[in-house]
């Protein structure tokens, strides 16, 4: 019965502790645009498009995105994208790179997103890195936010 309440104790404190490390980190945000250049790749044989990305970022990124998108739409309109992207450049006045994987689905009646950075993806000054991305289209341009933590 003591060995019972001693890791009950020791699990508790564990977890205060694994609780207290997740508030320590200070989330912060940057925003700004970026504009698009996409390439269509030949890839007759496969039932999806491929395309690479290019990407310049302006505002609390600054620098570049490359990589490569793959996606579907079917005849009913529905349509599906995941993407990995490398982003290289400055992070709230922080040098370093991450990745980014993306995902997607959009149909008539609702719309899905999610862009996280990879964990451990982070180089430079953005080592251990983590968060996600959000995108929002507006008369053709393209805004961000990027919500993360060091």
């Amino acid at each position: 019965m003591i060995k019972i309440y001693v890791v009950a104790l020791i699990t508790i404190s564990f977890t205060s502790m694994a609780q207290e490390k997740l508030h320590e980190k200070n989330v912060m945000s940057v925003s700004g645009v970026f504009e698009i250049t996409l390439e269509p790749q030949s890839d007759a044989s496969a039932p999806v498009g491929r395309m690479t990305l290019s990407k310049i970022y302006s505002g609390g990124l600054v620098g570049k995105g490359i990589g490569q998108m793959i996606s579907k739409r079917t005849e009913g309109g529905a349509a599906v994208y995941s993407a990995i992207e490398e982003f290289e450049g400055i992070v709230g006045g922080i040098k370093g790179s991450f990745t980014l994987f993306h995902t997607g689905f959009m149909s008539a009646d609702k719309q899905e997103l999610k862009i996280i950075i990879v964990e451990g993806s982070g180089t430079d000054g953005l080592k251990g890195i983590q968060g996600n991305l959000s995108i929002t289209q507006e008369n053709g341009v393209h805004y961000y936010e990027l919500e993360y933590s060091l």
